[in-house]
């Protein structure tokens, strides 16, 4: 009875999360722009405090102000250039390693002033904060303009999709099939029959994608294939943070998904990897 109660919360749970986002998606550029800059805001401060549980002491706020910070000035270059993605990619570079230059000196600085017995730990959890959850989010900005000038949601709306269907088959074919630990060390419920099933499901989403949008069944095909294999990195990823923290979820906004992270771990660390993936093959298919 508590399974099927747990269940029934999950999924109910799970079905207004993707309203909200789709919506947000398909609403306007803003309205996106804004549902990211929660998810930056919430997973954040998640992984600060699962840091902070290792006994590390992180500068939450200034590193959450440069996470924020450099986010905002990637949806501003996003909104100002009218060109394709590919087209100013330079642009984009520029902003985020004058960025970094700045900001990484600033955390020096103040903590100089901590008297903390961790500084190298302290700014390593501070710098990581904003390399794991801002920079993916900052890319993913990009996503609705990669090819095409102006607002385009159904590329970041179909790339979510893939995503979300590696984690759905990922769990079917476990449940249904799974007796080979795949990391049993960090996550002992997952399996490789799990893993193959969720990279075939997130394939097969992907080439149907490509022919709804009339789109190259390769270049989705391979945007699949790399956002699936990254995720389950991802997802990893995660759970050896929570482990490090002794956790079971990096939170509890999400009923019955947990934290921000527990839902978003895939899409963060597959992000990167996507939207170069994306830069490169997009000249030659």
């Amino acid at each position: 009875m508590e399974k099927m109660k747990n269940l029934l919360v999950r999924t109910f749970s799970g079905l207004v999360l993707t309203g909200i986002f789709v919506g947000a998606i398909l609403w306007s550029q803003w309205s996106f722009g804004a549902l990211l800059l929660l998810i930056l805001i919430g997973g954040m401060l998640e992984f600060y405090r699962l840091s902070e549980d290792t006994g590390i002491s992180p500068q939450r706020w200034l590193g959450l102000a440069i996470g924020v910070t450099l986010f905002l000035l990637n949806f501003v270059v996003a909104r100002v250039f009218e060109q394709p993605v590919t087209e100013r990619i330079g642009a984009i570079v520029f902003v985020l390693l004058v960025y970094v230059a700045l900001a990484l000196p600033t955390l020096f600085v103040c903590e100089l002033f901590r008297k903390s017995p961790t500084p190298l730990a302290n700014l390593g959890a501070t710098s990581l904060g904003v390399l794991y959850i801002a920079l993916p989010l900052s890319l993913l900005l990009y996503f609705p303009a990669l090819y095409a000038g102006g607002w385009q949601p159904f590329m970041v709306l179909c790339y979510i999709l893939v995503i979300w269907a590696n984690d759905v088959f990922a769990y079917v074919a476990g449940m249904t099939l799974g007796k080979h630990r795949l990391c049993e060390r960090l996550s002992p419920k997952k399996s490789w029959e799990g893993f193959f099933g969720g990279v075939a499901g997130a394939v097969a989403v992907g080439l149907i994608v490509a022919r709804l949008l009339d789109a190259s069944l390769w270049l989705w095909g391979g945007l699949a294939l790399v956002a699936a294999l990254a995720g389950v990195a991802g997802d990893l990823v995660e759970s050896m943070f929570k482990r490090a923290s002794q956790v079971k979820d990096s939170g509890h906004v999400i009923p019955g998904h947990g934290g921000i992270l527990d839902r978003f771990d895939a899409l963060l660390l597959a992000t990167p990897y996507v939207f170069i993936y994306l830069l490169l093959a997009g000249r030659f298919v």
